[in-house]
């Protein structure tokens, strides 16, 4: 699982979430999403922005997590015996 870690730098340069999206131009949302782990990719525009903002490389912002902290998948309801 990739994760996202712009939480951890702005925190180290006492910066907000409100103060990344106002220098880089990325919206808020798209911030939380990241954050979050709600969004399903990033593209090298948007991380080349962070990067340059927050000074650092990407692989500092973007790292494969660690397996056995991942969360199981949720079971999807069945839907047999129902017609269509």
């Amino acid at each position: 699982m990739i994760e996202i870690h712009v939480d951890e730098l702005l925190a180290k340069q006492q910066r907000s979430f409100y103060w990344l999206a106002k220098e880089t131009g990325i919206s808020h949302t798209t911030l939380w999403r990241l954050k979050k782990g709600k969004a399903l990719g990033i593209n090298f525009e948007t991380l080349e922005k962070l990067c340059r903002t927050l000074s650092c490389q990407p692989g500092e912002i973007i790292r494969v997590g660690d397996e056995k902290k991942r969360k199981p998948a949720r079971k999807q309801a069945s839907v047999r015996g129902k017609k269509r």
